[in-house]
């Protein structure tokens, strides 16, 4: 998160996303986290500084607390940019703030040595790679379902564009290929956690993650993701071998001083821990069972998208969709339509096309801004079509609504209309 900071400094993305834009969407609940403009680089200098705190131990719990809170917040002020891989990094910032990651090669260790600690409880170390594992197994549930297995489906669409590649590039075009790399996939996720554990076949199972998460960093531009997932699956392997890795280190680094003693840390039944522990419990339940909340809506998850963020689902619908809007003026009739471009960037105009909650934010911020236009209450429509995973457009959003009369909730969302076909899995 270092690297991926810097990053996204010097691509100038802090930028594009957070100062240039005029709106941002926000996530319900959150309405509340606003854009700093060009402060936001501090935002952004604190999330490096602290992220470097963390990577050496150099005041780690401190670190930690406001590595969580400057990443979050940044990921907080547009939901335009969520990626599940962002969602993993604030979880494991959170987790990393009670778990004692600088009892060992530390600067913290090296500073006090008498709270240096050559083992720890094993549950700190198992907090982390149970998260890994709802991850994998969570997105291989995802990927159980008639469109990725039975029409390969969005693979179909998007390998065929990947030509190019040297090598590989001709099976691309190949329909077995789409149907066997979906396959593969979903048994890579759901199998992944078992082999890590399992020492046997973990040494196996990290080829697999290293050769898994290679080829998706060539097929797609998804970021620091597949770099986040090679470094974090480390943590399944025996203590000895970041023992070897730490011996490495210290003779690259020349470090001569002694960062830890031989002594052990214990979990002792005392307040702090008790609730430590109770946090744990209530964390996971919470991580167990929130990405079936989609069970709670009667229409298809792929076409509401109600209960799919937050949930690991990963890469499983391409989405092409067209969204006009028209302002009513109640008092006298009249109407025109919208020109997006002139509120929202390009990226931004994207997701507002196919995601109904961008739709319904969007309408209550067109409808305030044409009342400081000198319009009293301005009625909200919207003409909106999508295409889902390679199948012909409907009708999205019932036309007959005025949308400024709709609240944003956890609700169904019965303005949509409903999806005209069926996906059967998770």
């Amino acid at each position: 998160m270092l690297f991926a900071t810097l990053r996204f400094v010097f691509g100038n993305w802090v930028e594009k996303y957070y100062i240039a834009p005029t709106f941002h969407f926000k996530y319900f609940g959150f309405e509340f986290v606003t854009a700093f403009g060009h402060y936001t680089y501090i935002l952004y200098a604190i999330t490096f500084l602290s992220a470097l705190g963390i990577m050496i131990g150099y005041r780690y719990r401190l670190s930690c607390i406001l590595f969580f809170l400057t990443f979050t917040y940044s990921e907080l002020i547009d939901k335009t940019y969520y990626l599940n891989h962002y969602y993993f990094v604030s979880i494991i910032g959170f987790l990393l703030i009670f778990l004692p990651a600088n009892s060992h090669f530390s600067l913290d260790a090296f500073r006090k040595p008498k709270k240096a600690y050559s083992k720890v409880p094993r549950y700190t170390i198992f907090v982390i790679q149970l998260m890994l594992c709802i991850v994998y197994f969570y997105a291989g549930l995802a990927k159980a379902n008639s469109d990725w297995l039975l029409r390969a489906m969005p693979l179909q669409i998007w390998l065929p564009s990947r030509d190019y590649l040297p090598i590989i590039g001709d099976f691309f075009r190949e329909e077995w290929m789409h149907y066997a790399m979906s396959w593969c996939g979903m048994l890579y996720d759901l199998s992944i956690p078992f082999l890590l554990f399992y020492k046997r076949t973990r040494l196996f199972a990290f080829g697999l993650v290293v050769i898994f998460h290679v080829l998706t960093r060539i097929l797609f531009p998804i970021g620091v993701f597949p770099y986040v997932m090679i470094c974090s699956t480390l943590i399944f392997f025996d203590a000895s071998f970041h023992e070897k890795i730490i011996v490495i280190l210290r003779k690259v680094l020349r470090l001569k001083g002694k960062f830890t003693h031989s002594a052990t840390l214990f979990w002792v039944p005392n307040t702090r821990n008790r609730l430590v522990a109770g946090l744990f419990i209530v964390f996971f339940s919470f991580q167990l069972l929130f990405p079936f909340r989609y069970l709670l809506y009667p229409d298809e998850l792929f076409w509401t998208e109600e209960g799919y963020r937050f949930s690991w689902r990963v890469m499983l619908i391409e989405k092409g969709g067209y969204v006009q809007y028209k302002i009513v003026n109640p008092e006298n009739g009249n109407w025109f339509y919208v020109d997006h471009s002139k509120f929202l960037t390009d990226y931004q105009e994207k997701q507002l096309r196919t995601q109904a909650d961008f739709i319904l934010e969007f309408a209550h911020f067109l409808e305030k801004h044409y009342q400081d236009q000198g319009i009293k209450d301005p009625e909200v429509y919207v003409d909106s079509y999508i295409a889902l995973n390679g199948r012909l457009s409907q009708r999205y959003i019932d036309p007959n609504i005025d949308l400024t009369k709709i609240k944003d909730s956890w609700r169904h969302r019965d303005w949509i209309l409903p999806f005209n076909d069926k996906i059967y899995g998770f």
